[in-house]
């Protein structure tokens, strides 16, 4: 099986920084469940757009529930939230939710249908996408790319929707609807089958940084043909990450072992150091993480009060995190 990578249109910058060890560490402003209307709440994803909070998350019976639906809710202050819009199609179990804003100002919602016969198992999946321009009044979504093929998160750059794909090479689009093979998304010695799900971020000088399940970090330059990867210690589910205005990156992502948790870690281009817990437990984790009022905002999916549900942290990171920031790029 092959991976690859999309883009589509809009302007994003993500630099890159290296971080002393002695660190303060980011402490938990606060934190809340935000939901838990059905039995299994999860995948959840997080932006700001006009002036409001909205997230898209997953619900359904369990984990793996052979039919689910995504609902998006909408907060004015993170706190008190209210249904905005209820995507369902019978018989699919819609996973994955995940949300971003385009160059011409619309919500994009990126989703997977994943189709199972009566006894629940798997038969095939098609990502789908749907547009907004208000966040409540959406587009009836429409399937991209072929049947069995896995889109889980685009990112912007320049106008562009990036993305990996599992089932495809690299690809870049001019509508998110027409994508083009870039190169493939290939790990050392050809282990192509062991990538998975895969944030992409790039830095100033267009360097583009790949986090990737189950325990990779990557970098690639344009014209995007070669990857050099770092295989990390830890084994990483969910993974994402953001830059923050300092330069710095953070990750967040499920952290497995005898305990399941949600963590936070600083992270450079080939560095991955987990600091922070969540409170968080047994089925968890899948986060998104967006800067807003000198804090990042982190939603995220637990079961450690029992019922899985979506929760908001507010997470402090010091200033002294990253004092002087090095920014770090090898593309120039």
């Amino acid at each position: 099986m092959q991976f690859g990578l999309f883009a589509l249109q809009l302007p994003a910058v993500f630099p890159d920084a290296r971080f002393s060890t002695q660190a303060a560490k980011p402490e938990i402003v606060s934190v809340a469940r935000i939901l838990e209307r059905a039995e299994h709440n999860a995948f959840a994803d997080l932006i700001r757009f006009c002036y409001f909070w909205w997230c898209a998350f997953r619900e359904g019976e369990s984990h793996e529930s052979s039919v689910a639906d995504v609902r998006i809710i909408v907060s004015s202050d993170g706190v008190t939230w209210r249904a905005a819009v209820f995507v369902t199609q019978d018989g699919i179990d819609l996973r994955d939710p995940k949300l971003s804003v385009t160059s011409d100002d619309r919500v994009m919602l990126i989703v997977d249908g994943t189709v199972y016969d009566d006894k629940g198992t798997y038969q095939t999946r098609s990502p789908q996408v749907a547009f907004s321009n208000d966040g409540y009044n959406w587009s009836e979504p429409k399937k991209l790319l072929a049947e069995n093929h896995w889109l889980w998160r685009v990112t912007w750059h320049n106008g562009w929707a990036n993305a990996e794909i599992r089932g495809e090479g690299c690809c870049t689009a001019v509508v998110v609807l027409n994508w083009q093979w870039i190169a493939e998304f290939r790990l050392p010695n050809n282990n192509t089958w062991k990538a998975s799900e895969t944030t992409l971020r790039f830095l100033p000088d267009g360097e583009m940084v790949a986090l990737t399940r189950p325990d990779w970090l990557g970098t690639n330059c344009p014209p995007y043909r070669e990857w050099s990867w770092t295989k990390m210690k830890e084994r990483i589910g969910g993974p994402n990450f953001i830059r923050l205005p300092d330069g710095s990156l953070w990750a967040a992502r499920r952290r497995s072992g005898e305990k399941a948790t949600t963590v936070l870690a600083r992270m450079t281009r080939d560095s991955y150091q987990p600091v922070l817990t969540l409170p968080s437990g047994g089925d968890c984790s899948y986060s998104d993480m967006v800067w807003y009022d000198g804090l990042p905002w982190m939603s995220y999916y637990a079961s450690h009060e029992g019922k899985t549900c979506i929760y908001l942290a507010k997470i402090l990171v010091s200033s002294t995190l990253c004092r002087t920031p090095r920014l770090i790029g090898v593309c120039s």
